[in-house]
């Protein structure tokens, strides 16, 4: 291409090829993308050359909405979403961007062009292996909707370099592999090594005065290593709004120990990294044995501090004082997993900003909401207090602080009821001590929330009866919902055509806008296009099915699926059972009218979890039989 001698008309060019959406624009900045980045050219170019190749342009897309949506926040400084969560489930990026962008169809045009299948490289990218089930799809979903509704959010959580695992089955018996996602790297995500924070781990506390006179507290650690910030950008649909998912990945401090190779410690001249980079490998390392429960727990630390740390960074730039933290966040905790937070607020504010605290627990519970996922009471996470002292000695501190002051207003409120104390005390002392974590978050947030208003009454009236007794005014409903983006136009794009061409596009941001289906119910001409469309798509997982596992599916029959992680509370155990009563019931009346079923389970259970890993080969042998 000969080059422009007028510098104005090459940079709207550039510009038009970095980030225009028409097809050849498109076109152009894939070859650029290709050639440039990856150093292929088309005809020697591998099918992970053309997925990253198109990956980066999509990307480039987004960073240009990320940079202009960070100069809007920088300029109005609003109250900023913080979403914390051990797991994100977000599913593969690709489609979903194009999507949200509006440049699906010109992105299968500009590849067709090229002689490349679209369909093909979205079936190339790995699933991000970040999080497991509902908790973290949860947290996706979140995040669609916080980016299309255009309020200012980042979500924090942990960069895992291995996922959960990936499952085989061999003999009818689930077998883990190592799920290493990220083996042909990540093209979405932004590394920034200098947002990087330090996490301190072990060693003891001391007590000391300031220059004031007054008592201070010092954490000295045993160990200290740091988190280094990985962004990925995660777009509205339809706007041009991008928020933030900054994820944390482990590294030491000082990577390799110079002094120790010349000594001819070789191994140990890299021991202190490897040890480091552990913390983030695997997401849900099993916790079985103590190690791993220490893995856990050090994990849970290690993204709450960097991103508190981080948070308060981004709010001293503001020019604000910390005395209104508060006033710039709102941090949702996902479950129990970074109730941590709470203490380690306390600590950032008090041991290291030498706040007041009581301002700092103002400050503090001002701060924090938490979600509720569990109503069994085994469920909720708690902490031996020996792993609490050996990991985090002054978190212990603060929370028997914390929790001190928390049982005087309890004792206040119920005089001489030594029942109400045992069960509000963050500190389980029934047997060997725990830390109760989901009492820290209770204590420590300003609302309490389960995902479905069935959930939220169920939590008033059983594992959190106690504390919405206490502060009924805490307790509030938001029910779990899914993004209509992902779940219904990418995952079903027929029937998305179909509604939109019914009722038009607002459906799109707001799902109760489908009630306006309901005077087609009878139409014939509806009727007959839904059921087509309902018979490609189970023609398409039928296809699949045969594709993966070598079964044959009648695409007629009524599909009964259970997908969700593999647990005994979850009932896969009856519908198994339901199986078997049918079966009876034909075996003993052949002639027995009956509606033909498909049942199509899917789902992982947790390593060390025996009874979910019996099911599984449960399942199994049913299907075999």
């Amino acid at each position: 291409m000969a080059e422009p001698k007028n510098g104005k008309t090459q940079g709207a060019e550039n510009e038009r090829v970095r980030t225009g959406l028409s097809e050849e624009s498109i076109r152009l900045a894939f070859l650029d993308n290709l050639f440039y980045v990856q150093g292929r050219f088309l005809e020697v170019a591998s099918l992970n050359d053309k997925y990253k190749a198109l990956a980066y342009t999509i990307r480039d897309r987004l960073l240009h909405r990320w940079v202009n949506t960070t100069r809007t926040y920088q300029q109005v400084n609003p109250r900023t979403v913080c979403y914390f969560s051990a797991e994100y489930l977000p599913g593969p990026f690709m489609g979903n961007n194009l999507l949200n962008l509006g440049i699906a169809e010109n992105t299968r045009s500009a590849l067709a062009g090229l002689g490349i299948d679209l369909d093909e490289l979205l079936e190339h990218e790995e699933e991000p292996g970040l999080g497991n089930g509902g908790l973290g799809r949860l947290a996706a979903c979140f995040m669609d909707s916080l980016a299309t509704l255009q309020i200012p959010a980042t979500s924090y959580g942990i960069r895992y370099e291995f996922g959960i695992f990936n499952q085989e089955i061999r003999h009818g018996e689930q077998v883990e592999t190592t799920d290493n996602w990220l083996r042909y790297g990540n093209p979405w995500e932004v590394r920034r090594p200098n947002i990087a924070y330090e996490v301190k781990l072990g060693g003891h506390t001391e007590q000391y005065q300031d220059d004031a006179g007054r008592l201070r507290v010092r954490w000295i650690p045993s160990e200290t290593f740091q988190g280094i910030a990985i962004d990925t950008p995660i777009l509205g649909h339809g706007v041009n709004t991008v928020n933030l998912l900054r994820l944390w990945t482990a590294e030491a401090s000082e990577g390799f120990d110079f002094h120790a190779f010349n000594r001819g410690d070789y191994y140990g001249a890299v021991t202190r990294e490897v040890r480091s980079e552990t913390i983030s490998k695997v997401l849900y390392p099993n916790d079985e044995p103590d190690i791993g429960k220490r893995l856990r727990l050090l994990q849970q630390h290690f993204f709450v501090t960097c991103s508190l740390q981080d948070m308060i960074r981004i709010h001293r730039s503001t020019g604000q004082p910390l005395e209104r933290f508060h006033e710039k966040f709102s941090v949702q905790l996902n479950d129990t997993h970074p109730a941590i937070a709470v203490a380690e607020l306390m600590r950032l504010l008090v041991d290291k900003n030498f706040m007041d605290w009581d301002t700092a627990w103002h400050v503090t519970r001002q701060t924090f909401a938490y979600t509720n996922h569990t109503l069994l009471p085994e469920a909720l996470e708690k902490w031996s207090i020996p792993l609490f002292q050996s990991l985090l000695p002054r978190h212990l501190e603060i929370i028997y602080e914390i929790n001190i002051r928390h049982l005087d207003e309890v004792r206040v409120r119920y005089p001489f009821d030594t029942g109400h104390v045992e069960r509000l005390s963050i500190i389980d002392e029934s047997g060997p001590r725990y830390v109760r974590m989901a009492h820290l978050a209770c204590v420590g947030s300003f609302a309490i929330n389960g995902v479905a208003e069935l959930h939220s009454r169920l939590l008033k009236e059983t594992v959190l009866r106690d504390f919405h007794d206490l502060w009924p005014h805490k307790f509030q409903n938001k029910t779990n919902g899914v993004t209509p983006r992902r779940f219904i136009m990418l995952s079903n794009p027929g029937l998305a055509q179909l509604l939109t061409e019914t009722i038009g596009t607002d459906w799109e941001n707001d799902l109760s806008k489908l009630r306006a289906l309901e005077q087609y119910a009878d139409d014939p001409v509806f009727q007959e296009r839904w059921r087509e469309i309902k018979r490609e798509r189970k023609i398409a997982l039928a296809s699949r099915i045969q594709r993966r596992c070598g079964v044959t599916v009648d695409p007629t029959s009524l599909y009964d699926v259970q997908a969700k992680r593999i647990h005994e509370y979850k009932r896969q155990h009856l519908n198994v059972l339901h199986i078997v009563t049918l079966y009876n019931r034909i075996k003993c009346n052949p002639a027995i009218e009956m509606t033909p079923r498909t049942f199509i389970f899917g789902g992982k259970a947790a390593p060390g979890y025996f009874m979910a890993k019996l099911m599984i080969r449960l399942i199994n042998a049913v299907g075999a039989a």
